[in-house]
């Protein structure tokens, strides 16, 4: 239903990651259209009555994406009625020469890419939120999660894109880059964190904050549906795509 006839004071966020939007890999899986993906998501987004999108990190593959492509992801993007906020991963990094850059996504309207548009925030005032996120700048490690800055807004949302890994093997982490740990989560002090890296949706951490990853949604057929109420709640669900 669409969002305009819906009579709601709350917040509908769509957080999604990982679309790694493609030539080659993700194309295959969608009979040659790498921005199928994409497509799926913002027509989810538009179904569910979402405010914003939120897509956190790898939203293209790579920067060697053929021009076509990139063309018509920046079409979908501008087609889609919605405001989309894009937090840069290790696949396609905020970068001269990125896909960003080369496709004049600076230009759409309805677009924030924090580390270009923005340098590590988004605000909406209507929604008295603020959205903050640490964008990859190259393909070398950093800390997702690093520094984050006090409230400003009534609603704090943050958006990471690395690896969780749990107390019991922070010493020894499963993957050697991009690591996420509890106290860094908690330190965000979020109302929401956005997660990519991950294939697979999951809720991590200690719990202080509700973090969550989505999933990719070639793999979970799924997005996550961020609920703010106007009595203060966080309510995420997971939500199929509208295919």
């Amino acid at each position: 239903m669409p969002r305009d006839s819906i009579a709601s004071p709350d917040i509908l966020l769509v957080h999604s990651s990982d679309l790694h939007v493609d030539d080659d890999r993700v194309a295959s899986l969608h009979g040659g259209d790498g921005t199928a993906g994409l497509r799926d998501v913002l027509a989810t987004a538009r179904a569910l009555g979402a405010d914003i999108v939120l897509l956190a990190g790898d939203t293209f593959d790579n920067h060697m994406v053929a021009m076509g492509t990139i063309e018509r992801a920046g079409k979908l993007i501008a087609d889609c009625g919605l405001p989309v906020v894009i937090l840069p991963g290790n696949h396609d990094p905020a970068m001269a020469g990125s896909v960003y850059v080369r496709g004049g996504f600076e230009h759409i309207a309805n677009l924030a890419i924090l580390g270009i548009t923005h340098q590590l925030s988004v605000p909406f005032a209507v929604h008295e939120l603020e959205i903050w996120g640490n964008p990859h700048r190259d393909y070398h490690d950093m800390v997702p999660l690093r520094e984050p800055p006090p409230r400003r807004a009534r609603w704090h949302v943050a958006m990471g894109h690395g690896h969780y890994e749990p107390p019991e093997t922070w010493a020894n982490p499963l993957r050697p880059s991009w690591l996420i740990s509890d106290s860094m989560i908690a330190a965000t002090q979020a109302d929401y964190l956005a997660l990519g890296h991950w294939d697979r949706a999951a809720q991590v951490g200690c719990g202080a904050v509700p973090a969550y990853y989505s999933g990719a949604p070639h793999h979970v057929s799924t997005v996550n549906l961020v609920r703010l109420t106007a009595a203060g709640e966080v309510i995420v669900t997971r939500e199929k795509l509208a295919t």
